[in-house]
């Protein structure tokens, strides 16, 4: 078992809850307001990626990130361009709630020889996209839809096949700007039934919604969209 996975395993375990910030290298400068955002003593772990980020402009930010944080950085990668061997780890999602083969298992393939060459850790996670009533840059990009908030037995049942087929965490994702976040409601069906490391994000701007979000079961909750539009928000959510 690898260090990152270790610890987030670990922590699943003993209960210990925690919190990722999410970063997107389009939006994000390299510049002192990003380094302010990111120094924050609560921040455990940064996710760096989007659903389409132009070539190297991840690295650039991770390179810069990695000169001062103390967080464990993790690439939230949605294409094959935006790896970068300057993580601690990566994410290695497959969009379980849609049916593109390229985001299910191509893209995965395709990224083999990279993986190969860096020896970097891959977390293999269930990326399981929810209506948050809005239509998301990774609707566009996968060219999928989201599974519906009310259908909770898909939900459920689409994370407990992960778990069936090995996958080390389920990521509950709302959506970048999503206007109703993952409902405490699900979080719970799947808690109680999966046992994996739960991340939950997409919608969530503020600190009661991540505690309801904590208290609902959710290991690690992302924090990503709000900050972009309001940097100084980290100050008042944790």
């Amino acid at each position: 078992m690898n260090s990152i996975y270790k610890k987030i395993f670990k922590d699943y375990l003993s209960g210990k809850k925690s919190l990722a910030i999410l970063l997107d290298p389009d939006k994000a400068s390299l510049n002192s307001e990003t380094k302010n955002l990111v120094s924050n003593p609560n921040i455990d772990y940064i996710f760096v990626g989007g659903s389409s980020v132009d070539n190297n402009v991840s690295h650039a930010l991770i390179q810069f990130l990695k000169t001062f944080v103390k967080s464990h950085i993790l690439l939230f990668p949605g294409d094959l361009n935006q790896l970068s061997d300057a993580v601690d780890a990566v994410l290695f999602l497959a969009l379980l709630s849609g049916r593109n083969p390229d985001y299910l298992i191509g893209k995965h393939v395709a990224s083999v020889p990279w993986f190969e060459k860096h020896k970097m850790e891959a977390i293999s996670t269930a990326y399981i996209l929810v209506d948050g009533n809005i239509e998301t840059s990774t609707q566009r990009v996968t060219k999928t839809k989201p599974i519906s908030r009310s259908d909770e037995t898909l939900i459920c049942n689409t994370a407990k096949a992960s778990e069936i087929l090995g996958f080390k965490c389920v990521y509950l994702e709302a959506g970048s700007g999503a206007e109703i976040p993952i409902s405490q409601k699900i979080i719970e069906k799947v808690k109680s039934n999966v046992n994996l490391p739960l991340i939950v994000g997409g919608g969530i701007k503020t600190k009661q919604q991540i505690d309801e979000a904590h208290r609902s079961g959710a290991d690690i909750v992302v924090i990503g969209n709000a900050l972009e539009a309001s940097p100084e928000l980290i100050n008042t959510l944790v």
